[in-house]
C-alpha cells in the first residue's frame, strides 16, 4: 500500500503504530530521533510521515521546518503530541504539516488521518522565513484528533442451559441447527451452571472468535468493532487463549 515513516522517541508508541499500520497493509519504517528520521526520509522516500513534536535532540517542528526550507517536504506529514496546544498545531500547519494528532491517539481517527494524508498531494513546502501565510492546507484544514470513548458493540447471544448441543471448545455451545463449517455464529448458547469467571471467559472467547472470523483476522477492524484499544485487545486475546493464527490462515 504505502511506505510510512513513524518518528517518535517512545518505543511503545513506535511499536504500536507499526503494528496498526502494518496490519492495514502498509510498510512501516521507525525512527526514534531526528537524525534517524533524516536518514530514513532520504533512503526510503516515504509516502507519509508521522512525526512526534517533543523529542530530546531536535523537536518535530524544527525538523519539519528543516525539510520545508530544504525543499525536502515532498510527502504529507502528520504531527503527533501529547502536550500540544492549538497554537502548536497551527504552527505545524504553517510549516507544512497536513494534520495534528493529539495523544493518546484513537485508532479510528489515526486510520482516518492516514487515509486522508495518503489521498492528498504532497505539500509545496514551508512558509517563507518571516512570512505569516500558511500553505494551502491552512489552519482550516487542520485535523485535530480528540480523545474518544468507545463502547463495545456486543452481538446478541442467548443465555440458557444447553440441550443436545455441541461444544465449540471454549465452553460455549452451539444449537444442533448450527455447525462450525461457516465459522463462529452470532447466536450461541452458554452454560450458566458454572463459576462466574469461567462463564464470562467462555462468552468473551466466543465473542472475540466470532469477530476475528468476521473480520478475517484483522486486529485493526476487530478493535474498532469491539471498542477496545489495540494493546488491550491483544492482552485480552492472549489471556483467553484465542488462536490468532487460525483466522489469518483461513483468510489466506
Amino acid at each position: 500500500m504505502a511506505n510510512i515513516l513513524v518518528v517518535d522517541d517512545e518505543m511503545g508508541i513506535r511499536a504500536l503504530l507499526q503494528e496498526i499500520l502494518t496490519d492495514e497493509g502498509h510498510s512501516v519504517e521507525l525512527a526514534e530521533n531526528a537524525a534517524q528520521a533524516r536518514t530514513l526520509r532520504e533512503r526510503q522516500r516515504p509516502d507519509l510521515v508521522l512525526l512526534d513534536i517533543w523529542m530530546p535532540d531536535v523537536d518535530g517542528i524544527t525538523l519539519l521546518k528543516e525539510w520545508g526550507t530544504g525543499s525536502q517536504l515532498n510527502m504529507p506529514v502528520i504531527m503527533m503530541s501529547g502536550h500540544g496546544t492549538i497554537d502548536t498545531a497551527v504552527e505545524a500547519t504553517k510549516y507544512g504539516a497536513m494534520a495534528f494528532l493529539e495523544k493518546p491517539i484513537t485508532l479510528q481517527k489515526l486510520l482516518r488521518a492516514v487515509e486522508q494524508g495518503l489521498s492528498k498531494p504532497a505539500p509545496r513546502g514551508a512558509a517563507p522565513a518571516g512570512g505569516t501565510s500558511a500553505p494551502e492546507t491552512g489552519s482550516q484544514g487542520l485535523a485535530r484528533i480528540e480523545r474518544a470513548d468507545y463502547l463495545p458493540a456486543v452481538e446478541t447471544a442467548h443465555y440458557a442451559a444447553p440441550s443436545h448441543s455441541h461444544s465449540n471448545g471454549s465452553g460455549a455451545t452451539l444449537s444442533p441447527s448450527i455447525t462450525m463449517a461457516s465459522g463462529p455464529q452470532a447466536e450461541q448458547i452458554f452454560l450458566l451452571d458454572r463459576p462466574l469467571r469461567e462463564a464470562r471467559d467462555a462468552f468473551e472467547k466466543a465473542y472475540f472468535e466470532f469477530h476475528l472470523a468476521r473480520e478475517n483476522g484483522s486486529m485493526t477492524r476487530v478493535a474498532e468493532r469491539t471498542g477496545l484499544e489495540r494493546t488491550h485487545l491483544y492482552r485480552k486475546l492472549k489471556q483467553l487463549g484465542v488462536d490468532l493464527t487460525r483466522n489469518k490462515r483461513g483468510a489466506s
